[in-house]
């Protein structure tokens, strides 16, 4: 700071710097991928023009110059549209800096030098391209950590050099809009409670924000481990779970240079496309494009190559509202998702060479080349390979043996018909097989070494038979099916990923973990759940026990985190009833108004009072209000009731929201989501009586940021 300069002066000159150098290279990058642009549009006609000859002549003698030649100017163009796409990138990075290039400051002095260095954070690194001085730091630069982690005094951060120890005294904090300085304060404390309190009471936005300039010391912890090879993080609803996640994603690829990982080598695993749309701008707008994202049913179509799979929305749909059903759908799939049965697969699995494939003796021309038994002994001989491959081995060896016996080749007509014969026995129908077990009691008795079943597995096994009959595969069997699948056939799938995010983890079932397992053997993984928002089953924190039983990485470590920032105080406290053993949550300390139940005598009533709480939410200027149902039949009869005289968007299974206005969203859906305003429509009698009925009222009520009452018809659910 130059003599007799006020810090605000200081801070003003040096924002008008940074927009200045952002603003140089902006100009600088979109000057150059104009050029870049041009020069694609005249390789792409020299293709045509220079290679049109080469394309026609490939089948003659000449084929594979002209293929070299060919390939020379593809491989031009692809480089070239390489460095565009990374200079459009970089041209996106710097618009977003001009308006906002940092958020934060630290001074910081190396124990071996004497004067302190100004450092500022922001979401991405700028510096001058001649000298190399950089104006900004990248929030996962090592030294950004300091920010994040300690108050003045002695700090450290570790490099990739080692641990720099050194001493900080000034943590200054900005608000930046469209180039403009807003206002700046200093602190000695990690994050200023009124300053992250002012970002909290804001409205919600349509899809989840960055949270670079609010990370907590724990939750940096998280984000930079690299040691880890499986992170496990339980928080509590709105703790920041997955926004930690997704940093942690941008973190990771930061690293990529020394950890030689990119976008393409991380997968995050969303719990449904509505939440996996609700997250896609965070790893943006921190600077980082095309991680691969999906949802389980995904993986399940790509592994069985089938599409009519039931969703795990209609399975949880039909949970809730078949109640004739309810409980053999729930023990059916606790029970096929078991370790216990996952024995009896694997012991199926040993059994389908000696019982369940039709091998047969190979005749050519009346002459036995190979016999059946032999067949088998060969396959039988190698069981530390997958079935599948060895049965495709085992095609090749007859062929093999078939041209030895006739002392040289057959005819191509004559392989086919040998291919198709052989075909019978080497291809295997998985679903077929999975039939056949849960149709033969007698054997399936036999491998859970028990003479007779009990009476739920009586009716799991009914349910099952009745379930394979239909022309949707059901959730629960799809799962099986996928573990089979792999076991017999190996895993040919997500090969290049080394980083899994797997949020909701409290959704999941041993089996699919054994999956997870099966699918990414050589990954590490970040696993995030609260076991308090189970929606058709009771979970506890041997839930991480048992995930990291099966997934048996090297380094585990698994972190809570028990700070909700999202609702108000008395929207937390309310919360709070539905969970039998109450953790020690601890809330940001933010006011508002007690939540309340309406209860109705008829439907006029209802509809009425709803109306009007909607209308107080916009009157508060409230951005996103959610109507939260028990299930989507529920969600569809509130939506016909309103539609004519409510502005709101019906969401379900199919569809896609920036839930931004009035939205009607069954409970099951709304994980993970954010509403400024939550009204729960059903709270009667008739839909909320189970444990499990209480593990729903909690996800729909802390979904809530600002402002949260209860409705109903009739009387109110005694759970309440």
């Amino acid at each position: 700071m130059a003599e007799n300069q006020s810090p605000l002066a200081f801070e003003k000159e040096r924002l008008r710097e940074t927009v200045a150098l952002a603003t140089e290279q902006l100009a600088d990058a979109r000057t150059y991928n104009e050029k870049n642009k041009a020069d694609i549009i005249a390789a792409k006609q020299d293709l045509r023009e220079n290679t049109s000859h080469s394309i026609a002549n490939l089948s003659g003698s000449d084929g594979f110059e002209m293929l070299a030649e060919l390939s020379q100017y593809t491989n031009a163009i692809t480089d070239k549209i390489k460095d565009f796409e990374t200079l459009e990138n970089r041209i996106i990075s710097l618009e977003n800096m001009i308006k906002a290039p940092y958020f934060a400051r630290i001074d910081f002095k190396f124990d071996d030098e004497e004067d302190f260095e100004h450092i500022y954070i922001g979401r991405n690194t700028l510096e001058k391209e001649d000298t190399f001085e950089r104006f900004v730091y990248d929030w996962r630069a090592p030294i950004a950590s300091v920010f994040y982690r300690f108050v003045l005094g002695e700090v450290y951060y570790d490099a990739p050099d080692g641990r720099i120890t050194g001493v900080v005294n000034l943590k200054r904090q900005y608000e930046i809009k469209d180039s403009k300085l807003q206002y700046f304060f200093d602190t000695d404390v990690q994050i200023v409670d009124e300053f992250l309190k002012k970002l909290l009471s804001q409205n919600t936005s349509p899809k989840m924000k960055t949270i670079v300039e609010t990370i907590q010391k724990e939750q940096d912890l998280v984000i930079r481990d690299m040691e880890s090879d499986l992170m496990i993080v339980q928080g509590v609803a709105g703790s920041g779970k997955t926004s930690i996640a997704l940093h942690r994603a941008a973190y990771l690829m930061y690293q990529g240079l020394s950890t030689k990982l990119s976008s393409s080598n991380i997968m995050i695993i969303s719990p449904n496309y509505l939440f996996e749309q609700y997250i896609s701008s965070v790893l943006p707008e921190l600077g980082e494009n095309n991680v691969v994202s999906v949802i389980f049913e995904e993986i399940m179509t790509t592994v069985l190559k089938r599409e009519n799979l039931q969703s795990r929305h209609q399975f949880l749909e039909t949970i809730i509202t078949n109640t004739s059903y309810q409980n053999v759908i729930k023990n059916s799939i606790v029970y096929k998702t078991s370790p216990a049965f996952m024995k009896i697969l694997d012991h199926f699995i040993q059994d389908i060479v000696s019982k369940w494939i039709p091998f047969e003796d190979i005749y050519y021309k009346g002459t036995c080349v190979v016999t059946k038994e032999t067949l088998k002994e060969k396959v039988a001989s190698r069981p530390d390979m997958p079935l599948g491959f060895r049965l495709e081995q085992l095609e090749d060896y007859i062929l093999e043996l078939v041209n030895i016996h006739v002392k040289g080749r057959i005819k191509y007509s004559e392989t086919n018909k040998l291919k198709r014969q052989i075909q019978n026995f080497t291809e295997i129908n998985v679903f077929h097989l999975y039939r056949r077990l849960m149709c033969d009691k007698r054997y399936f008795c036999k491998l859970t070494h028990t003479h007779k079943l009990s009476e739920d597995m009586n009716a799991i096994l009914a349910f099952t038979r009745n379930s394979l009959n239909s022309h949707m595969l059901y959730y629960d069997d799809a799962i099986v099916l996928t573990y089979l699948t792999l076991k017999i056939y190996g895993n040919h799938h997500y090969k290049r990923i080394r980083q899994v995010v797997i949020d909701e983890a409290q959704d999941y079932y041993p089996l699919q973990y054994e999956i997870f397992k099966l699918l990414f053997s050589g990954s590490k993984f970040t696993i995030l759940g609260d076991v308090n928002q189970t929606l058709e089953k009771q979970e506890t924190l041997s839930l991480y026990d048992h995930i990291k039983a099966i997934l048996a990485r090297k380094k585990t470590a698994l972190i809570t985190m028990d700070k909700s920032f999202r609702c108000t105080n008395e929207i937390l406290e309310y919360s709070l009833r539905f969970i039998a053993h109450r953790p020690e949550i601890k809330s940001f300390n933010r006011q508002g108004e007690a939540p309340a139940c309406y209860e109705a005598a008829d439907e006029n009533t209802f509809v009425k009072q709803i109306q009007a709480e909607i209308d107080r939410c916009i009157a508060k200027g409230y951005q996103s209000i959610g109507l939260i149902c028990k299930s989507e039949k529920n969600a569809r009869s509130l939506y016909a009731l309103l539609k004519e005289s409510v502005t709101l968007e019906l969401i379900n299974s199919e569809s896609i929201s920036d839930l931004h206005g009035v939205s009607i969203i069954p409970v099951y859906m709304s994980k993970g989501l954010e509403f400024d305003a939550v009204l729960i429509c059903d709270v009667d009698q008739t839909n909320y009586r189970t444990q499990e009925d209480k593990n729903l009222l909690y996800i729909a009520c802390t979904r809530a940021l600002h402002r949260l009452n209860l409705f109903c018809k009739g009387r109110k659910s005694a759970l309440l």
